[in-house]
């Protein structure tokens, strides 16, 4: 288990939507400091968060940062990009761009951040996922899901005996500006960062942060045509 209280986290992607969330729940838990980190740091807005300017797919910017922030003990992997690319109909490069984002950009992140925790006496890593790493439903964006997943999971395997825990979260829909116009149940943002400290405290390995989340999951063993009625006709 992690302890909350007092301890330095790093959340990338906190600048808005479920990063920011984070932030603040982290905040509440009763961190002593959180770096948000974004593209443009002049766009993070909690008043106590250290602002981080970071692209998580530039090796030299996220070295950079590790330096930074070399006090953490906890790393929130929450960056991310969203293109969705059909892997028949799309430039293979939309493909390659989504991949860049969210599955090497945690990969770097998580490299430059292990040995600083390590150092720090162990922590935590939580990395978000979705539940389209189970649902091949989003061309590019469900296939880059999947492998971090997976990368998530290997992780937590290196990671034992090293004093890192390692947690996964997976959501639907979550009300935040990236999914303004779709039009269906949505978690709030407060309602997944709570849940995902949840996870962190009481050292979890997933956290499943919805009903649909849950209910992909459970339909893994169920066969392809229970997760894709269409190939049952």
């Amino acid at each position: 288990m992690t302890r909350i209280t007092d301890s330095v986290a790093l959340v990338t992607g906190g600048s808005r939507g479920i990063g920011k969330a984070l932030v603040e729940e982290l905040y509440a838990r009763g961190a002593r400091k959180v770096y948000a980190t974004a593209r443009d740091a002049s766009t993070v807005t909690h008043p106590d968060a250290v602002p981080l300017t970071l692209e998580v797919t530039d090796p030299d910017a996220v070295a950079v940062a590790a330096e930074q922030a070399g006090d953490i003990t906890i790393l929130v992997n929450n960056a991310g990009g969203s293109v969705g690319a059909s892997f028949l109909g799309s430039p293979v490069e939309d493909v390659r761009r989504e991949f860049e984002a969210n599955f090497y950009g945690p990969l770097l992140v998580t490299r430059a951040f292990v040995p600083v925790i390590e150092r720090n006496g162990g922590g935590h890593v939580l990395t978000t996922h979705s539940v389209l790493s189970w649902l091949g439903r989003g061309g590019s964006y469900s296939a880059s899901k999947a492998a971090l997943w997976s990368q998530t999971n290997s992780l937590r395997l290196e990671l034992l005996g090293r004093g890192i825990a390692v947690t996964g979260l997976h959501m639907g829909y979550v009300d935040t500006d990236m999914t303004a116009g779709v039009d269906a149940p949505k978690a709030t943002a407060a309602d997944v960062a709570r849940l995902a400290v949840d996870g962190i405290e009481s050292g979890a390995h997933e956290v499943l942060a919805d009903d649909i989340s849950r209910q992909v999951k459970s339909g893994l063993a169920a066969g392809l045509t229970a997760l894709y009625p269409e190939l049952a006709g």
